[in-house]
């Protein structure tokens, strides 16, 4: 199995030029495409119309290659489309193929990538031990399909199920005495928790409904977990390494400590064979990096590195915008390049205040 991934600026959320171009030059074949992350300019937030509008140009693109109703075509390609260019952050997309079989003989280790679903949730499972333990199941079967142990996973990409409540799933919650938590909060943090529950970051018997969104020792390091309202069943995508996988790219992950952490990046990238010695990347380095990954969080403590910040108390700026601009400066500034995707809101993805950091890169 081979997979090739390709960085791709966008003019717009409309913008598919650069894919269209791979396409028509034969570079990609529609049916080997697996998946593509981006970010688009909206605000990141509910109205954020933006995500919409990139999905309906990806989608009016790839339904007449596909032979699809356009409707169809994200049940064959996931499309993880991230709100949000504050800052120095360079609206982009980053689209992954998948071609070939598994190698016969092992060989060094190189990316995989595959996608898994679960089975559709009711709204009273949404962030309680059902919908972890159900992430987890498919979580792990996914991890089992790509040939991966844990250690190899290194992102798990999720858009997080938020199934419709009906008056009756409402009233039936209330006679029970359990308030539904069918929102992106619960979404998230209980998808988080299945995938380090999967690979083994937390055990079952530490978990249950009521440590999410509670404590918050319990996290994955690999998760980047957003939410739908209206998705019935929450969609997966996984890369990590495998050695019987060709190909030129590698990916590599770490926990940031706090939206500061400049050298858990730096190390990241020595890792990957991108040694970090004048404090950025050369241009040689920085053309081997395809993909930057990231969960940033306002700190909810109200402070980084004992220092007081106004993130959560600005009337004027979202602390999701403030946390996502902040972050997204920090790995630029270490890597050179400005494509880079950060996800705000991190419950349970790493520590309090940090969140998890992957990277893409080809082999030097």
């Amino acid at each position: 199995m081979r997979v090739d991934a390709f960085k791709l600026p966008t003019d717009g959320p409309a913008d598919v030029r650069g894919l269209t171009a791979l396409l028509d030059d034969g570079v990609v074949r529609a049916d080997e495409l697996v998946c593509v992350l981006g970010k688009t300019e909206g605000n990141g937030g509910r109205n954020d119309f933006t995500r919409d509008l990139a999905m309906r140009a990806l989608e009016d693109l790839l339904a007449p290659r596909l032979g699809l109703p356009p409707a169809r075509v994200q049940d064959r390609v996931v499309f993880s489309l991230s709100g949000g260019t504050e800052g120095v952050v360079s609206p982009h997309v980053v689209a992954f193929a998948r071609s070939g079989t598994w190698s016969e003989e092992p060989g060094p280790k190189r990316l995989v990538v595959g996608t898994a679903h679960t089975r559709p949730f009711t709204p009273a499972e949404i962030g309680r031990m059902p919908q972890i333990v159900e992430t987890a199941r498919a979580v792990a079967e996914l991890a089992g399909e790509l040939r991966l142990a844990p250690a190899d996973v290194h992102l798990v990409q999720m858009k997080g199920a938020i199934p419709r409540a009906d008056h009756e799933a409402v009233l039936a919650a209330r006679r029970a005495r359990t308030p539904l938590r069918n929102d992106m909060v619960h979404s998230r943090a209980a998808s988080a928790l299945g995938v380090a529950l999967a690979l083994g970051e937390v055990a079952l018997a530490d978990l249950s409904d009521d440590v999410v969104c509670d404590d918050w020792s319990l996290y994955s390091g690999v998760a980047s977990c957003s939410a739908k309202p209206g998705l019935q069943r929450t969609e997966i995508l996984m890369f990590g390494n495998s050695d019987r996988a060709t190909g030129d790219l590698v990916v590599g992950h770490t926990v940031l400590k706090d939206i500061l952490d400049v050298d858990a990046v730096r190390a990241l990238l020595a890792e990957l064979g991108l040694p970090v010695t004048g404090g950025q990347l050369s241009p040689e380095q920085r053309a081997h990096v395809v993909g930057v990954f990231a969960k940033s969080e306002a700190d909810p403590r109200g402070s980084i590195r004992g220092r007081r910040h106004t993130m959560l108390s600005d009337d004027d700026i979202d602390d999701t915008r403030h946390s996502r601009a902040a972050l997204a400066a920090v790995l630029a500034s270490v890597v050179g390049d400005p494509c880079v995707y950060v996800s705000t809101r991190a419950e349970h993805h790493g520590p309090l205040g940090g969140g998890p950091l992957a990277i893409i890169a080809r082999a030097p």
